[in-house]
């Protein structure tokens, strides 16, 4: 049989069943991370690999996701439709060892996919389990078959249903609230910043997202449709909409090297931070791996060589590292890998060794090609790396300072840092407080065992609009690197953190509940996100949240944390109650203060997650970077969900 043939041969037997899913049920996490929102959406984006695998294969160019009414979803796509035959060595219909059969699917069969998305093949198979009730409905054959199933078990054999000339595979499923006690309500933000960044990694399909539990003003149900005809360009542009170019052109490439598909987009804008995304068959592998050190490579050798050839540097006294060609820097890199090798605490770095060269080398011909065509954005380029350069030797010095122990403090802390008496880090956590009043009420309210107490002095610096050697020289950010025993990282990786020293795993931001303490929040996560995204990705930043309101009928005495709440409280009571409105943390007395905010047994904590890197990156920058009207128009979006402080 002829390659063409084989890769055409789309069949029963094409489906191969790894192992059984009896244990799916029983240990979810296993699957697909946790049973919180995160595997919740995560059911979401198996259903539509399956329809990415057929738009890569190029048998599929549309997919329609809806959010029905009662948060359950239904997936469409024009693709072949999976296979119905039976299958040989199940002895049943090839959907329901897809559908039935952990680990069984076309992409296992190499004749079916040269490559596919999805990070553990555990496919639709797994969504079935986890699924209160699934309809399958396959267009193939000019028939329509139909297959339903209730947490996974099978209710009737495959049957057809109906002529039809159509192809496509529709799945509708409704998440079991028995294993996703948390919620099963979906969000609709978040499905679409997926379909979003999967139209812009492949490009060519459109993607749409309907929202059937809210209409707009039309009567019309909300929803979006993706599509993109430039890919990564175009994915560039959008992250990139908030900062102010220092090139006008996206450099960007798309070919094939020693076999294996490699897409590159960038850009250089003014800022200070080295933005670089990197996906493997349509994943986020947001601890890099082969793929990003292969980009590295090729962008400092090549750009040094040039800048080197060009004479620019002669007059520079000191080397030139690879930090200083990505400052300003937002990239993506794409490769799609037949058999990736994932590594990494979460699984999701790149181990693949010959992916290294093959980025390594698209990328320096890439650019070489660039350079060479536009001599004006060379020299802005090299410009600004010369400025990295000088602004990297004077961080370094500042790192030295942050490094140094303080005279004033003991042990090297710093001297306003109430540490706690606990030495297992495990069971430690700190609060970053905002004020020295509510640094010293939180002091006298907290338990010395395990909680330690730093206060922060006003705002800090916006990170976003810094040169990095201002950052380390900002003392209220020097406590707080210090405090955490973190060590600011080489010359080579300035931002790698040595998580292993970290002192406290709880990092809690404790902020009031007003505006400026908003503010203050944000400015400490922009920090984090930018400088210690590893304490995130980690699961070690959490934000605290105070009560609004102190309610009061004689004796009673009850706290709210919204309006709603607040009004609740006051009916209960009869109505004639007190409120008094809680401005700021220091307005509580340290007993109130850990009762509703510090003690572990009453108090809610929110644990601070980077569900969608790329838009973390986009809103990080549209909220604290210079350009104004993208910021207005967000904040205006969002007013609703807002709490406005007069």
């Amino acid at each position: 049989m002829s390659e063409e043939a084989k890769k055409n041969k789309y069949s029963a037997d094409s489906i191969q069943a790894l192992e059984g899913m009896e244990h799916v049920r029983m240990r979810p996490s296993m699957y697909i991370g946790d049973v919180g929102v995160r595997g919740l959406h995560h059911l979401v984006y198996e259903v539509v690999d399956n329809s990415i695998d057929e738009a890569m294969g190029g048998y599929c160019d549309t997919i329609n996701v809806v959010i029905n009414e009662d948060n359950s979803i239904t997936t469409k796509d024009n693709g072949r439709g999976i296979p119905v035959g039976m299958h040989q060595k199940e002895g049943v219909s090839a959907l329901e060892v897809v559908m039935t059969k952990i680990g069984a699917g076309g992409k296992f069969d190499k004749d079916s996919y040269k490559v596919s998305g999805g990070l553990h093949g555990v496919g639709v198979s797994c969504v079935n389990a986890l699924s209160k009730h699934l309809k399958a409905t396959v267009y193939r054959e000019g028939k329509i078959w139909e297959q339903e199933y209730e947490r996974g078990k099978t209710q009737y054999p495959v049957k057809s249903v109906g002529e039809s000339k159509e192809t496509g595979t529709v799945v509708t499923f409704t998440p079991d609230d028995t294993i996703f006690t948390q919620t099963v309500e979906y969000s609709y933000e978040t499905l679409a910043n997926r379909m979003r960044e999967l139209a812009y990694l492949n490009k060519g399909i459109t993607i749409t997202l309907t929202d059937k539990r809210n209409k707009d003003e039309k009567g019309e149900y909300i929803g979006e449709t993706f599509h993109s005809e430039e890919g990564l360009k175009e994915f560039i542009r959008f992250l990139d909409e908030t900062r102010d170019p220092l090139i006008q052109t996206v450099i960007a490439m798309e070919g094939e090297k020693n076999g294996i598909p490699v897409e590159v987009a960038m850009i250089y804008n003014t800022g200070y931070s080295e933005n670089l995304h990197s996906y493997v068959n349509n994943i986020n592998t947001h601890e890099g791996g082969t793929h990003l050190s292969g980009f590295r490579r090729g962008l400092t050798s090549t750009l040094k060589k040039y800048a080197d050839n060009s004479g620019m540097l002669d007059k520079l006294k000191f080397e030139i590292s690879g930090d200083d060609f990505r400052e300003g820097l937002t990239a993506i890199v794409s490769v799609k890998v037949s058999e990736p090798q994932f590594e990494g605490q979460t699984k999701t770095k790149l181990g693949n060794r010959e992916v290294t060269s093959a980025v390594s080398q698209a990328v320096s011909e890439m650019l070489t090609d660039y350079l060479e065509e536009h001599p004006d954005d060379a020299k802005q380029i090299v410009e600004k790396v010369k400025l990295a350069a000088q602004a990297r030797h004077a961080a370094a010095k500042a790192r030295e300072m942050v490094q140094r122990k303080n005279p004033m403090s003991v042990g090297g802390l710093p001297g306003k840092l109430s540490d706690c008496s606990e030495q297992d880090p495990t069971k430690c956590e700190v609060f970053l407080v905002e004020g020295d009043s509510a640094g010293g009420t939180a002091k006298q309210g907290r338990d010395r065992m395990f909680q330690a107490i730093l206060p922060l002095r006003g705002k800090i610096l916006n990170v976003e609009k810094a040169m990095q050697h201002k950052v380390f020289e900002n003392e209220e950010i020097k406590n707080i690197y210090t405090a955490l025993g973190v060590t600011i990282g080489t010359e080579e990786d300035s931002k790698a953190l040595n998580l292993e020293k970290l002192r406290y795993h709880k990092v809690v931001i404790m902020c009031d509940a007003d505006v400026d303490g908003s503010h203050i929040e944000t400015l400490i996560l922009t920090f984090f996100f930018r400088y210690m995204r590893e304490l995130i990705e980690g699961g070690h930043v959490y934000i605290a949240t105070p009560p609004l309101y102190l309610v009061k009928k004689g004796a009673k005495r009850r706290y709210a944390w919204d309006d709603a709440e607040r009004d609740e409280i006051v009916e209960s009571m009869g109505g004639g109650a007190g409120i008094q409105r809680y401005k700021g943390l220091g307005e509580m007395n340290a007993e109130q203060l850990w009762d509703t905010t510090m003690n572990p047994e009453f108090r809610t904590l929110r644990q601070v997650s980077i569900d969608n890197a790329t838009e973390s990156d986009r809103i990080f920058s549209m909220l604290m970077g210079d350009e104004v009207p993208p910021r207005r128009e967000f904040i205006e979006k969002n007013a609703v969900y807002a709490n406005i402080d007069v």
